[in-house]
């Protein structure tokens, strides 16, 4: 039951990063884009923690981790990256 309610939370912060991106898009003024961009990134802050949590608890492998936690490092530059280019325009 543990794992289940895990995985199913991770599944709705991997979801809420896209969404929020994707919400962000079509969002008329910087402000608001920015908004729902640091929105996506603090999803994306859960699902490093549930990660950490999973590989803790013996859930998933060291392995298995770094090679996530490298795509969540990544995931965070592209946001970072998103918001950047809004600031200087």
């Amino acid at each position: 039951k543990e794992i289940f309610s895990l995985v199913s939370q991770m599944r709705r912060c991997s979801l809420s990063i896209s969404s929020n991106i994707a919400e962000g898009f079509s969002k008329q003024t910087k402000k608001e884009k920015i908004q729902f961009y640091y929105t996506s990134k603090g999803s994306l802050t859960e699902l490093q923690n549930q990660l950490l949590l999973s590989r803790d608890v013996g859930y998933i492998t060291n392995e298995s981790f770094q090679h996530l936690a490298t795509q969540t490092i990544l995931v965070d530059k592209l946001i970072v990256g998103l918001i950047k280019s809004l600031r200087k325009n």
